[in-house]
């Protein structure tokens, strides 16, 4: 592992160009590499962000990435709570990722018939690999310190010869879906953290930190080899002690 950085700005709205550079950079040094670029998106916040400011940076071309989901949700694709319908509609209809470079789940299968799936897809995809190695994962991180959904005290933190696990009682609603495991997570090339807002601040605070308590699911993504890096904004960080960069306006990573 390369260090973690930990980087606040004011607010999201000065984080997203940021992030969206930052996705573009890696991308482009990734294909110049090997001849594409793999992302893992996730939902939440990170919806809308990533969809105002990708289509908006000059000459972004996508016809070379291949996208997967770092967790989904069982539900139709047109369902609100379909991470892969909000980026289809959101997203996707804006930049030139092709059909075939997203990997989506198939929601009509039973939970664990659709882990094996999609874990069937990611071996495809990555056929050179025991365990993927995504160029980047995008990552968010919920109050209760669960990222991807991988919840606190959950046997699925202790997975390590799936790539892809079922989950049938997701604390969060809805209850089934289907989630990356922390050695695909702890694999990638560069892992980055989104989390903005003041109800993040002490769970924040536990996971870059550490305190009393379980370690809590977001504590555990140390990529093995690659980056990790947190993009917060200032209400966010409102509890950290430790030491954070906080760039100029126009900075990039």
């Amino acid at each position: 592992m390369s260090g973690r950085r930990v980087v606040s700005f004011p607010s999201s709205v000065e984080l997203g160009p940021v992030l969206a550079h930052l996705v573009a950079c890696r991308a482009a040094k990734a294909i110049s590499s090997h001849g594409r670029f793999s992302l893992g998106l996730s939902g939440g916040s990170l919806v809308s962000m990533l969809s105002k400011e990708l289509p908006a940076l000059p000459k972004l071309d996508c016809s070379k990435w291949v996208v997967g989901f770092c967790d989904e949700r069982l539900v139709s694709f047109d369902d609100p709570e379909s991470t892969y319908g909000l980026y289809k509609n959101q997203l996707f209809s804006k930049v030139n990722i092709p059909d075939s470079g997203v990997l989506a789940i198939n929601p009509s299968l039973p939970v664990e018939e659709c882990a094996e799936d999609y874990t069937r897809k990611l071996k495809e995809t990555f056929p050179q690999e025991d365990i993927p190695m995504f160029d980047m994962l995008l990552l968010g991180m919920g109050p209760d310190g669960h990222t991807c959904s991988l919840f606190p005290g959950h046997p699925l933190l202790e997975e390590t010869e799936k790539i892809v696990a079922p989950i049938s009682d997701s604390p969060k609603p809805p209850p089934q879906r289907v989630t990356m495991t922390l050695p695909v997570v702890n694999s990638a090339r560069c892992v980055v953290f989104v989390s903005t807002g003041g109800s993040k601040a002490t769970v924040l605070k536990q996971v870059l930190e550490g305190g009393e308590g379980p370690v809590l699911p977001a504590a555990l993504v140390v990529p093995t080899h690659g980056e990790l890096l947190w993009l917060i904004d200032d209400p966010a960080a409102a509890s950290l002690t430790l030491q954070v960069e906080r760039p100029g306006p126009g900075a990039k990573l």
